[in-house]
């Protein structure tokens, strides 16, 4: 068996933090060795909303084009890099004995196929992040662009994260492995494989950024704002109004933050003056009510095993984790057109569904992209449900090796990026 060790990074479209992971995988065995973790200041958060605000539906070249693009994506390199080597330094790692860094980059714009084909518009996304620079200013190889091979193969591209949660499912079980992150996304492992994956929709998105509009804090620190709000049923229709042609579609699905229609939500809690506490339980209990709402999406020929395991830090939040565990009891409050396919769902379990925090739970996000980059090392197809069953293989991820003499780069922009088609 070949053994990998694995620096595995995220930043995800919270941009709450840069997460690293050092992962040794024997075999399929994973084991973590090390973790690190940087938050990133309200500045660089809001000079990458104000970035994420123009490239929307741009081309490479437009994006290249912006003036203010290369000084954000270099910033954004360089505060990866310097947590790279902090982390190593600060734990006594050799480079020499890293395999690879799995790179996810920055997602600004997410048109999947899924969506392109309702809306009759050619898919693409959209990653900023140089795996040439980073491999330059770390010493160490960098694997990354993770989701556009499987896009330019006709496949969403996102979320990745099923065939991670089949390998922790060899130890944990079969179950829904369920990450609550900026996007909630969620695989149904049975047997030990991946049967399908999909992103659900807002979850720390929402409150996050009202937090962060609203108050001196960057999130609400342990439901101290949601745990004193009340339930505001007209505001839940509303949310789910907004974005209802999203939630509604079918599995598989890909999310993003512009699917949400965040500041339309923020102009109905604005306009109805609804205070903040009100308003941010409303928004944790719409982060748990969609959790359950996805799942009920689940194709009725999936047998459900009754164990649900838990990723992400957005779970720790006391208002989210208990409306979640209400409506999975059948105690939580549902919406009128939903009772009967949510009483429908929770009848699909033999016994009511346990749920548990991952052993895993801890940088899964981060070590996914540890675990892809070592499938790219050995050359293996990334094994997304919705591949597999149209009889694909598609090997996810570019390489790229330190080179002290490169002085520009020409990867700061993902292959997949809109265009992608006339170039390929």
């Amino acid at each position: 068996m070949t053994k990998h060790y694995v620096i595995g990074n995220m930043t995800g479209n919270s941009m709450d933090a840069i997460d690293l992971v050092l992962t040794e995988f024997d075999g399929d065995k994973m084991t973590d060795i090390c973790s690190f973790s940087k938050p990133y200041t309200k500045q660089m958060q809001s000079k990458m909303e104000a970035l994420r605000s123009k490239v929307g539906n741009k081309t490479k070249s437009e994006i290249l084009a912006l003036p203010e693009f290369k000084a954000i994506h270099d910033e954004y390199i360089r505060q990866v890099a310097e947590c790279v080597n902090e982390m190593c330094k600060k734990h006594k790692i050799e480079k020499k004995k890293i395999s690879a860094i799995g790179f996810h980059g920055k997602t600004l714009d997410h048109n999947p196929p899924s969506r392109a084909k309702v809306e009759k518009t050619k898919p693409y996304t959209l990653q900023i992040g140089s795996g040439k620079m980073l491999a330059d200013l770390t010493g160490i190889k960098v694997i990354y662009d993770f989701r556009s091979a499987p896009l330019m193969a006709g496949f969403d591209g996102a979320p990745l994260v099923p065939p991670h949660n089949a390998h922790i499912a060899a130890s944990e079980g079969d179950g829904c492995y369920y990450n609550g992150g900026n996007t909630s996304n969620f695989a149904w492992i049975v047997g030990g494989v991946a049967q399908v994956g999909a992103d659900a929709g807002p979850f720390n998105e929402y409150v996050d950024n009202f937090i962060r509009d609203n108050t001196p804090d960057s999130y609400d620190v342990d439901g101290k704002y949601g745990k004193k709000g009340k339930l505001n049923k007209d505001l839940l229709q509303k949310c789910f109004d907004i974005g209802r042609d999203y939630y509604e579609r079918g599995l598989p699905k890909s999310g993003d933050p512009q699917y949400y229609h965040k500041d339309e939500v923020f102009k109905v809690i604005k306009d109805k003056k609804i205070s903040i506490n009100d308003a941010v339980y409303i928004l944790e209990y719409f982060a748990a009510y969609i959790a359950v709402q996805a799942l009920t999406l689940t194709d009725k020929k999936i047998k459900l095993p009754p164990l649900i395991v838990l990723f992400g830090g957005g779970w720790k939040n006391p208002v989210v984790r208990e409306s979640f565990d209400a409506l999975l009891r059948g105690k939580g409050y549902i919406l009128p057109e939903h009772k009967t396919t949510f009483d429908d769902f929770l009848k699909r379990f033999k016994i009511a569904p346990t749920v548990k925090y991952s052993n895993f739970g801890e940088m899964m996000e981060a070590r996914l992209f540890a675990d892809l980059a070592r499938y790219k090392l050995d050359e293996k197809a990334w094994e997304i449900p919705e591949i597999v069953k149209a009889g694909k293989k598609v090997v996810c991820g570019v390489v790229a090796r330190p080179n002290a003499r490169r002085k520009t780069y020409d990867d700061m922009v993902n292959l997949a990026a809109k265009g992608w088609q006339s170039n390929s």
